[in-house]
């Protein structure tokens, strides 16, 4: 389960507060994939990097009573100066799993080929965002947190396999995933809710939520 009881968080921007979340409450229990739909600029990255503990509340607590991963393409933890097979390995033992099944794993799918045993650092953006992608699959995780779908990679292989793995992973892990678009949402998640306001206001099915979305956009 993760769970955020009276979550309050805002930024000053130099001319005023941006508040992202107030007084929030919601639950996502195991087994029951969520999507968020939120404008651009209202604090999508924040939100998820709450949930993944990346950042802390201004008020509030936030609850996980399982394993809930890093964001999709976050690389903090990965350390440009070491390779992927380097930076695998390592995050591989923090987590307490098999460094060569890992490493091996990590290798097969992103599939940079020699740019593996490379620096991160010299990568390019879709190779980086493929290598984090692997490593976040290859760790075990109760609930995975996505920030606006799949990474932006050109390379079809790499999504279609990455794409097949996140697809078997649902049918024994929970996603939660934040976008502004709700065609993304239809991929991952049957329930949903809208950002409004600095509250999670929480439906049954996507479609409903959908439609406050489209509303309040029009409106």
């Amino acid at each position: 389960m993760l769970e955020f009881d009276e979550v309050s968080k805002s930024f000053w921007t130099g001319q005023q507060r941006k508040v992202i979340l107030d007084r929030a409450s919601f639950r996502v229990e195991l087994g029951h994939s969520l999507g968020i739909l939120a404008p651009n600029g209202t604090g999508k990255t924040t939100i998820i990097n709450m949930m993944a503990g990346l950042e802390k509340p201004d008020e509030g607590t936030i609850t996980r009573t399982c394993r809930v991963s890093f964001p999709l393409g976050f690389m903090g933890g990965v350390v440009n100066r070491h390779t992927a097979r380097e930076n695998a390995r390592y995050i591989a033992r923090l987590y307490d799993l098999d460094p060569d099944y890992v490493e091996a794993f990590c290798r097969w799918m992103a599939g940079i080929k020699e740019y593996f045993d490379m620096p991160v650092g010299t990568y390019s953006q879709g190779m980086r965002a493929r290598f984090t992608f692997s490593l976040m699959l290859a760790l075990d995780f109760d609930i995975y947190l996505i920030d606006e779908g799949m990474p932006q990679t050109t390379d079809t292989e790499f999504n279609r396999k990455a794409g097949e793995m996140l697809k078997e992973r649902l049918t024994n892990t929970t996603v939660i995933i934040v976008s502004h678009q709700a065609a993304v949402l239809e991929k991952f998640a049957r329930s949903a809710a809208v950002l409004r306001d600095g509250k999670i206001i929480m439906f049954d099915t996507l479609e409903e939520a959908k439609q406050l979305y489209d509303y309040e956009a029009q409106g």
